[in-house]
């Protein structure tokens, strides 16, 4: 099982990215997907998450800001950021946590670099 991250780059205040993050190989549908970044100096934290039914979570810093979705039939999760801020820069890291049988575990991406300038 491997996790594939992209999207991240160079971008002005205000502005908007997307990242995605697609699943190879074969695991279970009953699995959580996540966002979690890493700004320098400091811990990998949660940024956001959501179960193969669609219930999500997010970080208080990003609600109203970002928005996770998914594509369960291309093992797909995707994180809408906008109205980015020089604080949301970090690397994100995407995690899968697959819950059923198959491929049973916690994987995660490379981690994409999101850098947001003032």
């Amino acid at each position: 099982v491997q996790l594939q991250a992209s999207g991240g780059g160079l971008v002005q205040a205000g502005g908007s990215l997307r990242l995605s993050c697609t699943v190879s190989g074969i695991v279970s549908s009953d699995n959580i997907m996540s966002w979690y970044r890493q700004a320098p100096g400091k811990r990998r934290s949660l940024v956001t998450s959501m179960n193969t039914g669609g219930g999500t979570y997010y970080e208080e810093s990003v609600k109203g800001r970002f928005t996770t979705s998914r594509d369960n039939a291309k093992k797909t999760i995707y994180l809408q950021m906008t109205d980015l801020k020089p604080e949301d820069t970090a690397v994100y890291y995407c995690n899968a946590n697959i819950l059923g049988a198959i491929g049973r575990g916690t994987y995660w991406g490379q981690g994409t670099l999101v850098t947001v300038s003032s």
